[in-house]
């Protein structure tokens, strides 16, 4: 990606590293002092005496399996109870669908590392995803109840279709309320949807209740001393100064293999809802930015290109930012940049601090 200005569904081209985004206003955050689409199906039922399946992938045949027996702290036995415990310790799963995927299973191994009863290997230990399994423990419900607002609904933009229309927007904001909850609780509105069956998602009105994933990220005790980006695996984890495992996250890594940068960065800006500046000397294939002959400032938001977050890199137009379309993190590629879902850059920002090291793999 390109440096930021900082929303939403945006061409393709939106995405090309050299398009600079600026900050306004931006405060510099100093240095810490040394130290796969849910298969249709009938909505998923939520019953405490339904026994969980046995092994995690059983689930991932049908709908999401949500069920499970009550009583906290427990530990976490379905897919779907497994991505929220791992999303509640920072070991993010990815947009939340209750499926065992490859995100999911990347969290549960960065979990391990992170467990304080990971297993000693040897003859006769069990097998170390059970034990892991065994020792990721939800302390209260997987689900709760979230009521739609006033503000939820005022707050919704209907997204424009060309350049000019998207810079003259108040915001690039959620265009509906079913992306604004997702967003909110980390999941994937198709998830969403199959845990409110009666819900007009189409005429939702202020009021309306509706079950939802219960996560929220705790609040980081220190910023991170340095971060690892690992390209081959595509995800990106934060550590504090005695090199333990802080942050787990997703990430899409440049398509390209000359956009993809290997050794030593370091962090240069920090900017959380940063505006979005389309050069259009940058986008020859765009007719409209070719006849209007001048640069566009498109204003914050989520569906802004880098979405609620840009943390830029001392290689010029490359950051770690955040995207309108966080299903596709991980899972598609970017023009160069290291795109998380926005929950997860929104995070990195309280980790991130002027000068951080981030450190790229292969």
């Amino acid at each position: 990606m390109e440096a930021p200005k900082v929303g939403h569904s945006l061409p393709k081209a939106a995405e090309n590293p050299a398009v600079a985004v600026t900050p306004p206003g931006l405060t510099p955050i100093p240095a810490p002092a040394p130290a796969q689409p849910p298969t249709p199906g009938p909505p998923p039922e939520v019953t405490a005496s339904t026994p969980p399946a046995a092994n995690p992938q059983q689930a991932t045949a049908g709908q999401p399996d949500i069920s499970g027996p009550s009583g906290y702290p427990r530990p976490a036995r379905t897919p779907f109870e497994i991505q929220v415990a791992l999303a509640r310790h920072l070991m993010s799963p990815g947009s939340i669908d209750g499926r065992m995927g490859p995100q999911t299973r990347a969290a549960l191994a960065a979990y391990k590392t992170i467990s304080t009863a990971n297993p000693d290997e040897g003859p006769g230990a069990a097998p170390a995803q059970n034990l892991t399994l065994k020792n990721l423990v939800l302390d209260m419900p997987a689900l709760t109840n979230y009521i739609v607002t006033s503000n939820d609904l005022d707050s919704l933009q209907p997204m424009g279709t060309t350049w000019l229309a998207k810079s003259r927007q108040t915001a690039l904001a959620y265009e509906t309320e079913l992306e604004l909850i997702g967003e909110k609780a980390h999941s994937s509105p198709t998830l969403i949807r199959k845990l409110n069956p009666g819900v007009d998602w189409s005429g939702i009105s202020p009021g309306t209740q509706v079950r939802i994933p219960d996560v929220t990220y705790p609040d980081p005790e220190s910023k991170a001393a340095f971060v690892v980006i690992h390209l081959g695996e595509r995800f990106l984890e934060a550590f504090d100064s005695q090199s333990n495992l802080m942050a787990h996250f997703p990430c899409s890594i440049a398509a390209k293999v000359e956009k993809r940068p290997v050794g030593e960065l370091h962090v240069i800006v920090v900017a959380p809802h940063p505006n979005y500046t389309v050069n259009p000397d940058l986008f020859p294939e765009s007719s409209e930015l070719q006849a209007l002959g001048h640069k566009l400032i498109l204003p914050p938001g989520p569906n802004n290109p880098v979405g609620v977050a840009w943390i830029g890199l001392d290689r010029p137009g490359y950051g770690i930012h955040g995207t309108p379309n966080p299903e596709e993190v991980g899972r598609t590629e970017s023009h160069g940049c290291f795109r998380l879902a926005n929950w997860d850059a929104e995070y990195m920002v309280k980790l991130a601090w002027l000068g951080m090291p981030v450190e790229v793999v292969p």
